[in-house]
């Protein structure tokens, strides 16, 4: 496989995306779990969730963590949310790469697409 002209290769930067949101992912819940199992002798995380879109339930866990309220729960829950936002930044990163790299406007645009639905789901719905 012939490498790009720019140096970049889509496929390597898309895996360490992949790689480091979720491994981050993984340690934010461990850590998360594994706080909370110190703190109250349990691992058992009783974790309601209200109906919410993923912005309002990122915003309201961060607005506790600048009042200074950090628990157990705020490590699970950017846990979530970094796992919820590894494919966002995978397209983000597609699509960046398609429009300014290789300047393929036909594959840009599928991507834009692709972005605006993950967007849609995320923050909107």
């Amino acid at each position: 496989m012939e490498r790009p002209a720019s140096g970049l290769d889509l496929e390597v930067v898309v895996s360490y995306i992949l790689f480091g949101g979720v491994l981050t992912s993984m340690v934010l819940l461990l850590g998360g779990l594994a706080w909370h199992g110190l703190v109250s002798g349990s691992f058992e995380l009783q974790y309601g969730l209200r109906p919410a879109n993923f912005f309002n339930f990122a915003a309201s866990e961060f607005q506790t963590a600048f009042r200074g309220a950090y628990r157990p729960r705020f490590a699970v829950s950017m846990g979530i949310v970094v796992l919820m936002l590894t494919p966002f930044v995978r397209v983000l990163a597609s699509m960046f790469y398609f429009a300014v790299i290789e300047r393929n406007r036909k594959y840009a645009v599928f991507t834009f697409v692709v972005l605006a639905a993950l967007s849609y789901s995320l923050f909107l719905r």
